[in-house]
């Protein structure tokens, strides 16, 4: 222990700590004092760094998924609390409007539920105070991609999220026993006469994975 240090030790911790920060302590002493505090106080608490690992800003693993926009033949719910003669169940029209009471012909296609219910919501604060709306998505209908051959459930599925070739084969109930792996294919309606080959056994190996493109509505993936 430095001698200066020693002799003034019966000061008191908050003495020794005054006379630190004026700075009338010789270096050795400062020293020896601050490594005794630290070695008093301990690492930082489990709760401590928890705190400050909370307040870092979070990496994002992977991008936000888009919200879903609704569209034409889509069937919604309509709910206004403590209005039952306006919540409903509604199908968008071809021309992308739905009917509501007190509210009228509403444009929707195109929008978010969310967007959609700020819309309704503006609308009802002419005639209601206060108004509370919920929207919800009940059946999709105006984005479906198609799977037809050797699966084992064959059919028109609703595009909620971005949906790939290999994510639609295990929706539909994966390959048969009889399907020909090699030679699957998909037919993009909006590009007429597009024919885009899919070899299941090389992309589940890691390879040609460029063939295990995303699907946008209207598709049909073939599987021979």
């Amino acid at each position: 222990m430095h001698p200066f240090f020693k002799a003034i030790r019966s000061l008191g911790r908050l003495n020794i700590a005054a006379l630190l920060l004026a700075g009338v302590l010789p270096l050795a002493a400062q020293q020896q004092y601050s490594s005794s505090t630290a070695r008093k106080s301990g690492p930082p608490s489990a709760a401590s760094a928890d705190h400050h690992a909370a307040n870092k800003p979070e990496q994002k693993a992977a991008e936000t998924q888009p919200e879903y926009q609704v569209g034409e033949g889509d069937l919604l719910r309509i709910n206004v609390w403590k209005e039952s003669e306006i919540s409903q169940g509604v199908a968008v029209r071809p021309d992308g409007n739905i009917s509501l009471p007190l509210v009228n012909e509403v444009r929707v296609a195109g929008l978010t539920p969310r967007q959609i219910q700020e819309l309704i919501t503006e609308r009802l604060k002419t005639v209601l105070t206060n108004p509370q709306v919920t929207v919800t998505v009940t059946e999709v209908r105006s984005k479906l991609i198609y799977i037809t051959g050797e699966v084992g459930k064959p059919g028109a599925y609703p595009v909620m999220a971005p949906t790939n070739v290999l994510q639609l084969i295990a929706r539909a109930g994966g390959l048969t026993q009889f399907a020909n792996r090699k030679d699957i294919y998909i037919l993009r309606a909006s590009e007429s006469g597009s024919h885009m080959k899919f070899n299941y056994k090389e992309v589940v190996k890691g390879r040609n994975s460029e063939q295990n493109i995303t699907l946008r509505p209207g598709d049909t993936v073939v599987v021979p």
